[in-house]
């Protein structure tokens, strides 16, 4: 699924399943989009839980489905795009976090930190790099991505950025391309 190179958009490739003992992830990359421009320091790779997608059934525990999704700020206890605690403590809570839209009848997927192999149900964990299954995501560099993502967002959106969470992000997608 290509980007419509319109506003701010995250376009994810899947690239592969790995599997480590009984657990499997998504492996993909991400990149960060200004009006279709690549921009520079906003990519790497990113961690799913497994496919295929499906969101017609609620907590299936697989990836998302291909496609386009709205962005909103995130409203909840653990994560929030506005408001989140400044510590790289994994105990500190809320952490940085932003909300998929229009997912069907999955509910509470995000763009959130990870650490390990995986930390998710249904979420995206962006990493630096997960070259192969024994690659783990460091909590702290995927923390400092998802801020990164809404530092960026809201530089390239200005006073259009929401003020509050539980809001629509205007002019901002997750593009989800691949099914491995």
């Amino acid at each position: 699924m290509p980007i419509l190179e319109t506003g701010w958009e995250l376009l994810i490739t899947r690239i592969r399943e790995d599997n480590r003992g009984v657990r499997r992830r998504t492996v993909g990359r991400y990149q960060v989009f200004h009006n279709g421009d690549p921009v520079r320091g906003l990519s790497g790779a990113c961690a799913e839980t497994r496919g295929p997608g499906d969101n017609s059934k609620r907590n299936n525990n697989r990836r998302i489905e291909a496609g386009r999704y709205p962005l909103l700020t995130q409203s909840g206890r653990k994560y929030v795009t506005i408001g989140y605690r400044d510590s790289v403590s994994m105990s500190a809570i809320p952490r940085p976090g932003i909300d998929v839209g229009d997912t069907n009848k999955r509910l509470g997927i995000l763009i959130h930190p990870g650490r390990g192999f995986l930390s998710s149900v249904g979420c995206i964990n962006p990493a630096m790099a997960l070259d192969k299954a024994g690659s783990d995501i460091d909590f702290v560099d995927s923390r400092t991505r998802v801020i990164a993502l809404i530092n960026d967002m809201k530089s390239f959106l200005g006073d259009a950025f929401p003020k509050r969470n539980g809001q629509l992000i205007p002019k901002a997608a997750l593009v989800v391309d691949g099914e491995p």
